[in-house]
């Protein structure tokens, strides 16, 4: 499901039924971004990630109470986690600081990296 929002990158909702799907159809590079509700650094980035003008076609959201199945496949044990798909193709996680010529130069480092076949 779309979120409609002021903002510069598109953002989803993903979860455990459809994740697969989209991120397999999806043209582009997405930044899929697990969060919970009670993380104040997931609240931050929710508001901030989207106007940030990552190099992403979009961020796909994921909350991790509520989509167990996608938190143990990914290999979750922080919030947020932040993963790198393009194209249907996984490209790992990224570990950087919520800022964007952080988050920007960990993308690109991600997208060097030898792509595998989604968790």
């Amino acid at each position: 499901m779309d979120i409609t929002a002021s903002s510069i990158a598109r953002q989803s909702e993903l979860t455990d039924f459809d994740a697969d799907r989209l991120l397999l159809d999806w043209p582009g590079t997405s930044l899929v971004v697990f969060t919970s509700i009670g993380c104040a650094s997931c609240r931050w980035a929710r508001r901030e990630l989207p106007p940030m003008g990552l190099p992403v076609a979009r961020l796909g959201w994921v909350d991790a109470a509520n989509n167990g199945g996608l938190v143990e496949r990914y290999e979750v044990f922080h919030l947020p986690a932040l993963f790198v798909v393009r194209d249907g193709q996984f490209f790992g996680a990224v570990h950087a600081r919520l800022s964007l010529p952080e988050l920007s130069a960990a993308i690109g480092e991600a997208l060097a990296r030898i792509p595998e076949e989604l968790p």
